[in-house]
């Protein structure tokens, strides 16, 4: 996992954030910056940079590499400096919190503002660049590219997705976004994957769920990685999270991975309550909801299919 920067972050000076705003910039164009070009592109002299690197280094910021020139790129914790000062320059931010949730790619941190806020960090790239570059659609045009481009990329993406289906899908009220990360408001509840539900409450939070998915689909999205680890129950309903790689609907795999979506979850949902869940119709519920013709109740979806 990588450095929480926010235990940090007060430390840091303006000339420390020049330095990697430059490094940033060089590594628009390489891997790793040759620091004979870091006065150009910090606008610090030859003899602040060596101090910068030094603190910098000491904070784990940057990394250094000797090929045939000194090189030095941005880590993790680096760019995660950049986009956190940008966000307190705002004034999205104001108080930091503890890590509330790690996923495959990313994580999730408590903030404050004038509420409580969620701070997501996109680490794609981070584990395995090449799995990353092979299975992204924002990655597969460009031939120069980072883990960097591609974490920022995704944060993007998984914005505007938000922005699109706010508030008519239960997805998180999305604030702000900087380089490759978001910022939401918290929702309160538990994953679905730790709920135990009973009675009533297993096909009525299951009906929920794939209301959520048809009204998605209303808004011309498809979720594509949806399981019970990025859904929230709560007093108030499910809440969908995670919307880095949805599609729209126009795209043409969209049909099946709608129906991949919802299969997830239905087989979740058998797993765990194999007495209460009938079995279901689930090509006619895919093309219902994909048509939107769905009506919000799966009363007409179970049969011995």
């Amino acid at each position: 996992m990588v450095r929480n920067v926010s235990s940090f972050f007060r430390e840091l000076e303006d000339e420390d954030f020049y330095l990697l705003s430059g490094i940033e910039h060089g590594m628009r164009f390489s891997q790793w910056v040759d620091d004979n070009k870091l006065p150009d592109l910090s606008g610090l002299s030859s003899k602040e940079i060596s101090y910068r690197i030094k603190r910098c280094k000491k904070y784990h910021l940057i990394e250094q590499k000797i090929i045939q020139y000194r090189g030095y790129r941005l880590r993790f914790e680096g760019y995660d400096a950049l986009a956190l000062r940008s966000f307190v320059e705002r004034g999205v931010i104001e108080k930091f919190g503890s890590i509330i949730g790690v996923g495959k790619e990313s994580e999730v941190y408590e903030v404050r503002s004038y509420k409580s806020l969620a701070l997501k960090y996109h680490r794609e790239g981070y584990a395995n660049f090449r799995k990353v570059n092979q299975n992204r659609d924002y990655t597969s045009k460009n031939r120069h590219f980072s883990w960097m481009y591609t974490a920022r990329k995704a944060a993007e993406k998984e914005f505007a997705v938000l922005e699109a289906l706010y508030p008519k899908v239960s997805v998180p009220h999305p604030i702000d976004q900087n380089r490759h990360a978001i910022i939401m408001e918290m929702v309160n509840g538990e994953n679905l994957s730790e709920v135990r539900l009973d009675g009533d409450q297993i096909v009525a939070t299951l009906d929920l769920i794939l209301g959520e998915i048809s009204n998605a689909i209303g808004k011309g999205y498809v979720h594509s990685d949806l399981s019970e680890y990025n859904i929230l129950v709560g007093d108030k309903g499910v809440t969908i999270f995670d919307w880095p790689q949805a599609v729209k609907t126009s795209h043409i795999n969209a049909g099946e991975l709608l129906k991949r979506d919802i299969e997830n979850v239905i087989k979740y949902f058998k797993r765990k309550y194999p007495s209460e869940i009938q079995k279901i119709n689930i090509k006619m519920l895919v093309e219902d909801i994909f048509s939107g013709e769905f009506n919000q109740g799966l009363d007409g979806y179970f049969n011995d299919a």
